[in-house]
């Protein structure tokens, strides 16, 4: 592994590369990564950089954003096949049937989802800003997609606003129970509770806190607290465990586990490097669009 690490940082200094390693990836893969984080911030940091090429250790919808923030850039997915099963849920086709059930509402997409279907939104949001996302359009009805979870959540911290949902989800939190969630507090009565919205409403409520990747990461690190239930994706109960060595820390489940962002490897990362072969195109109308769908929400929450 050293040595596929060294040649790696080779490469990268060859040819003028940055890796971006989302908060769900392998651990190993931080070793070569110039940013790790929640997708948005990863192809935003990689636009303010002078870097020719984007390395992005992720699924496919982070390297389509990061293609359409830094369209000069070569952007590489070191495995093709790493893809959202979220994102997935809706295409091009189903997000036109679902907006034409309901004309004249305004449309919220989630940063987990295609270009395709960002260029058929009015404004994106992440699960940091969904809220304000929703409240700033000042609309007592909006649809929101592709995550149900991430919208209900939304809906129930208001209380003027309606939020019809797609029925997507993402199946790594979807499938967190409530007992789940009163289980481990029965185990651990003195432990802050961490949860990522895109679970079920009615466990996100149970938690001590509710955000984003980087929020609960934030969270731990203003904390005085010493022992905290992760109720998220294991990349980042890993991460905070060697960040955190004197805090304690439970993942809710041992099989919290997103697939396809395990299946980026260094060799993968080294062979997207050496052969440039996964680039990510985009259809210059279609990345027009959906970067006009970014930018409406980067106004909204500056």
């Amino acid at each position: 592994m050293k040595k596929i690490i060294e040649e790696i940082k080779k490469l990268k200094n060859q040819k003028n590369a940055i890796v971006l390693a989302h908060s769900y990836q392998n651990i190993e893969i931080d070793e070569v990564a110039d940013f790790v984080g929640d997708s948005l911030y990863l192809s935003q940091q990689a636009k303010k950089t002078n870097a020719d090429i984007i390395i992005f250790a992720g699924v496919y919808f982070m390297a389509q954003t990061a293609k359409i923030i830094s369209p000069n850039k070569k952007v590489l997915l070191p495995n093709i096949n790493a893809g959202c099963l979220m994102a997935d849920m809706i295409n091009y086709k189903q997000m036109r049937d679902f907006k034409s059930k309901y004309p004249n509402i305004p449309i919220v997409c989630y940063i987990n989802s295609t270009a395709e279907v960002k260029a058929e939104c009015d404004i994106c949001c992440t699960s940091s800003n969904a809220l304000q996302i929703v409240k700033s359009l000042n609309s007592d009805r909006v649809l929101f997609l592709p995550d149900q979870n991430l919208g209900k959540w939304v809906e129930n911290q208001l209380s003027n606003v309606q939020v019809i949902t797609y029925e997507g989800n993402c199946p790594v939190h979807h499938n967190i129970k409530v007992s789940d969630i009163e289980e481990i507090r029965n185990r651990y009565p003195n432990a802050k509770i961490l949860i990522h919205p895109e679970c079920k409403p009615e466990v996100s409520k149970l938690g001590d806190y509710v955000g984003s990747t980087s929020g609960i990461i934030n969270y731990v690190k203003n904390s005085s607290d010493n022992q905290f239930i992760i109720v998220t994706e294991k990349g980042v109960y890993d991460r905070l465990k060697r960040d955190y060595p004197d805090k304690e820390f439970i993942l809710i489940k041992d099989n919290l586990l997103c697939e396809s962002m395990k299946l980026t490897t260094l060799e993968e990362i080294l062979n997207a490097l050496d052969n440039e072969t996964t680039e990510i195109v985009l259809d210059e109308k279609i990345r027009q669009a959906s970067a006009n769908c970014i930018e409406r929400m980067l106004k909204v929450s500056k």
